[in-house]
């Protein structure tokens, strides 16, 4: 009989996410067994107990989802669940922290997309900033954009030195350049948005970030994408379902076009469904960041030709 596919589900967090749990189902894993309040020093030995429990073929239909809200913390406990694998009991592991990591490189790549098509631009060719820059979708996409080489700056709406510590702290981290900068008041909005090529809005759900008066001071603006699916949308003029729509407000930068959260959203989904589709029965074991994430995200709108 064969072995069903088990997913072990761990987050730090009191409550496993219902998305990613449904997402695992849909993905086709038969078991989903979901821990709660999992703290870093329990994630070796949790793997150790599903690697040793299984043959080796039993273990290429295990797998680990690693959730929670923290990036450091989440890529800590991929890293652990890692060091803990004993050849050839491996199995694969995704870590995927309140979905930022496929968000995040669904955003870029669509934003990349978009900067080809329309305007002949590659990412290390752009400045980007990115409102609501150090909530977990903020800090991954700045990750991401500033390894694919953009000059990156990260916003926080109270306090400048929030921004700055966390671009230093993930600067460090994983040796990208992200700056910090402070979008309190629409003054603050207008200068930075005046020199960016793209921008990117991250923050929370339900609170409009840039008025068509902010977007009106764009002078160089390609590319604008918004993740805020509840209305007021996060970036005025940019609709859920836009992908490649002319931004209205951005008057004084003609071209410049905008990405809804639902055309971003649907990229997002069919990647993390494709993500959790391979941990099932590799011949090797993966191991899926952000970086891993991004690439996937490349192969399937461009067919692998981006390095």
């Amino acid at each position: 009989m064969a072995k069903r596919s088990i997913l072990h589900m761990l987050d730090p967090m009191p409550n496993n996410s219902p998305f990613d749990i449904n997402m695992a189902v849909d993905a086709g894993f038969d078991v989903l067994v979901p821990y709660s309040n999992v703290k870093l020093d329990s994630v070796y030995g949790l793997t150790q107990d599903a690697i040793f429990s299984r043959s080796p073929s039993g273990v290429k239909r295990t797998g680990i989802f690693i959730g929670g809200r923290d990036l450091g913390l989440a890529m800590d406990m991929l890293n652990t669940s890692k060091q803990a694998m004993v050849p050839p009991f491996q199995v694969s592991v995704f870590a995927d922290p309140s979905g930022s990591f496929t968000t995040a490189a669904a955003l870029v790549t669509c934003a990349e997309k978009e900067l080809k098509e329309k305007h002949g631009k590659e990412l290390n060719q752009c400045s980007i900033v990115i409102f609501g820059g150090t909530g977990p979708v903020g800090i991954a996409t700045g990750i991401i954009a500033s390894l694919a080489g953009a000059d990156v700056t990260l916003t926080d709406h109270l306090s400048v030195d929030t921004s700055l510590d966390v671009a230093k702290a993930y600067n460090r981290r994983f040796n990208c350049s992200l700056k910090g900068a402070l979008a309190h008041s629409d003054a603050d909005k207008a200068k930075l948005v005046s020199d960016a090529d793209i921008i990117f809005c991250t923050a929370k759900a339900g609170i409009q970030v840039l008025s068509a008066a902010v977007l009106k001071e764009a002078k160089q603006l390609k590319v604008a994408g918004d993740v805020n699916a509840v209305p007021p949308y996060g970036i005025e003029g940019v609709k859920n379902k836009d992908f490649g729509a002319p931004l209205i407000h951005a008057t004084q930068a003609p071209g410049a076009v905008g990405i809804g959260a639902l055309a971003i959203g649907d990229v997002k989904f069919q990647l993390q469904h494709e993500l959790l589709e391979t941990m099932l029965g590799p011949d090797q074991p993966l191991y899926i960041d952000f970086r891993y994430a991004f690439n996937k995200a490349r192969e399937m709108q461009f067919g692998g030709d981006e390095s």
